[in-house]
């Protein structure tokens, strides 16, 4: 992954050894990569809240371009193979091997890496199938900071375990990838190259007048047209007519900086000067990538999984039977929920199965299931949860647990099973001004009411009031803010106390038991938070005033244990409760103006895209605390 020395600009400029006649060398691309990500670092803690959803990079942020190799895996069994790799909201994806040898792929892909962004790569191996589908058979995350700044050479290259997508702790065979960065000041240079290689005609590595006022006249900007023979005789520095291509790369990059004459993508012919000069050399240097004689992956994907979709579900989307975006999904739409993973900061899809998505689709997203809900079918859902419950609580149902669990009596004893105190770091724990999440789980949050109508909850009747009650509802909550924590059926199901406060009081509101997946809470047929079972705690805190602690049931759902009493104190952190068997969502309301949530979470939640967050990870910090900085934890959000 190469060490060498960054090449000075050919500009004249003087080093800082200069003086004594001796130039000292630039230090290596990883030095500076590495000083980078250390200043970042120490500014701001851990990995923030940057994510792609079309915003420009930030000068400050921008550590460089990294292309990553795919190189071949050696598996267990025998077929043809793809690869993805998932890096952010992108995902890309090799050739299928034409052999049923060891898969050998030699695809790369260059991406943008940021110094407070996505880092944490995924790389999928498919299993191919000439239909429908294609079967994921390993995977393994990598992450990128600690391989670019290994100092190893360019080609050096990684061998990785791929685990088995069933079990973590089996290994189905490794995986060969390289991984260099290249230095911003390197990247703009190279690309000045490649591009003045396309006028170079007869390949020789120099370019004649004629040939560089082609390159000047595509490049779009009328301005540049004038300066062509002035910036040619500044290259051409001996007026023999014939430029030197390196020392032309230099100067048009300096002119660049300067002065931008670029005003097209000679590549897409896209406009620039969108942003800034660097996300302008970004642009084109990713746009214009012709490799080094490798595959390019193939890109456009927002997950693993929707790369790995053979041609019938290519032919649903092009006859728009089915869409696979980011933000709101309704209607026919919603066959695919896409997540937001905090850790990683990559999209991820949730596994549902597919013939439960049709029935979801067909009772929640239609009149017509809306008529069969009144008609009885909420009845059917209560009693299909209560015997379910039933089930799930009697000696019976330990069959179903994996054997090496074996110690459970019964299924609902694995499901709301206790993690070690350990696994799940309270962030901040003796700050009692900084609100933490509730529970492993999905999440939205939202300033007010309306916002939360307008971008994720379609119920035509939800407000606060119905949510809570006439008996919990309290004027301080008008126009609050809220977050939903939604929890799937994979999820540890226990839920914590997200503020510190006196348990004032609890209050059972009985209710249907809809299912609380966003095909139903999408829905404007039905009004799933409003109408299904819950329970509704109040906790009054010093840093938050009171805070409305809302656990819903749901199908399969009916039964919600809270483990505290009203009077108690309870400290962030402390285990509030727990749901059995199913999915199930928290809703937490504060009062108008007492939190400010992460950036991140509020940014995801206008896109309609729920985040994947663990128990105690940073939530918001109280408004009413003038003494802490909001912008720092803004930029801090994950600990």
């Amino acid at each position: 992954m190469g060490h060498a020395h960054s090449t000075s600009r050919h500009n004249g400029r003087a080093g800082a050894g200069a003086g004594n006649g001796v130039e000292p060398p630039l230090p290596s691309r990883f030095s500076r990569f590495r000083s980078r990500l250390r200043l970042r670092r120490d500014r701001c803690g851990a990995a923030g809240d940057a994510s792609e959803s079309g915003k420009g990079v930030a000068a400050d942020e921008f550590a460089g371009i990294a292309r990553i190799r795919i190189v071949k895996a050696g598996l267990r069994f025998k077929d043809k193979f793809f690869a993805c790799l998932s890096l952010g909201e992108r995902t890309y994806r090799t050739e299928t091997t034409d052999s049923t040898h060891r898969p050998v792929w030699n695809s790369e892909k260059k991406v943008v890496i940021e110094t407070n962004g996505p880092h944490i790569a995924r790389i999928s191996v498919f299993e191919t199938n000439r239909f429908s589908k294609n079967t994921l058979v390993g995977y393994c995350e990598v992450d990128l900071f600690d391989l670019l700044t290994k100092d190893l050479e360019e080609e050096h290259v990684e061998d990785l375990a791929l685990l088995d997508p069933s079990s973590s702790t089996t290994t189905m065979g490794t995986i060969s990838v390289s991984c260099y960065i290249e230095d911003p000041v390197e990247t703009e240079q190279s690309f000045a190259r490649r591009v003045l290689a396309i006028v170079d005609y007869n390949e020789d590595g120099k370019l004649s007048l004629s040939e560089f006022s082609d390159l000047m006249k595509a490049f779009g900007n009328g301005l540049a047209v004038n300066k062509i023979e002035e910036l040619f005789r500044q290259a051409d520095t001996n007026g023999d007519g014939i430029v030197d291509m390196d020392e032309l790369a230099a100067l048009l990059a300096d002119q660049q900086e300067k002065e931008p004459i670029i005003s097209n993508c000679p590549v897409c012919g896209e406009s620039l000067g969108k942003y800034d000069k660097i996300n302008d050399m970004i642009h084109m240097t990713l746009c214009f990538d012709e490799g080094t004689g490798n595959q390019i992956m193939t890109g456009g994907f927002l997950t693993d999984k929707q790369a790995a979709y053979g041609w019938m579900f290519k032919l649903s989307e092009w006859a728009n039977f089915s869409s696979y975006d980011v933000g709101l999904r309704s209607g026919s739409t919603a066959s695919h929920i896409l997540v937001f993973d905090r850790r990683t900061k990559r999209l991820v899809e949730e596994a549902i199965d597919g013939k439960i998505v049709l029935s979801m689709r067909a009772l929640y997203q239609s009149k017509v299931g809306l008529t069969l809900i009144d008609s009885g079918v909420k009845d059917i859902l209560k009693n299909l949860s209560e015997k379910q419950g039933k089930k799930m609580n009697s000696p019976e149902s330990a069959k179903d647990i994996p054997k090496f669990l074996e110690l459970f009596a019964t299924f609902n004893e694995f499901f709301i099973r206790q993690l070690k105190p350990s696994a799940r770091p309270i962030a901040h724990i003796d700050d009692g001004s900084i609100a933490t999440c509730a529970a492993d789980c999905r999440l939205m949050a939202y300033s007010s009411v309306d916002e939360s109508t307008r971008f994720w909850i379609k119920g035509r009747k939800f407000s606060i009031e119905g949510l809570l009650g006439a008996d919990a509802h309290h004027n301080a909550f008008k126009n609050g803010s809220l977050v939903i924590f939604r929890l799937a059926p994979q999820d540890y199901h226990r839920f914590h106390v997200p503020v510190s406060g006196t348990v004032e009081k609890f209050e059972d509101i009985p209710g249907c038991l809809y299912t609380v997946n966003p095909i139903a809470v999408n829905s404007k047929y039905c009004n799933v938070f409003t109408e299904n079972k819950r329970v509704i705690s109040i906790i009054s805190t010093s840093e938050f005033g009171k805070v409305a602690f809302v656990a819903i049931g749901a199908t399969m759902v009916g039964s919600i244990t809270f483990v505290k009493k009203e009077g108690d104190y309870v400290h962030k952190g402390d285990e509030f409760g727990y749901f059995s068997f199913g999915g199930s969502t928290v809703i937490c309301v504060f009062e108008k103006d007492a939190i400010q949530f992460n950036a991140d979470l509020l940014a995801n939640s206008e896109r309609s895209l729920e985040t994947l967050v663990e128990v105690g990870t940073t939530l918001g910090v109280s408004k009413r605390n003038r003494g802490l900085k909001v912008s720092e934890l803004q930029k801090c959000s994950i600990e």
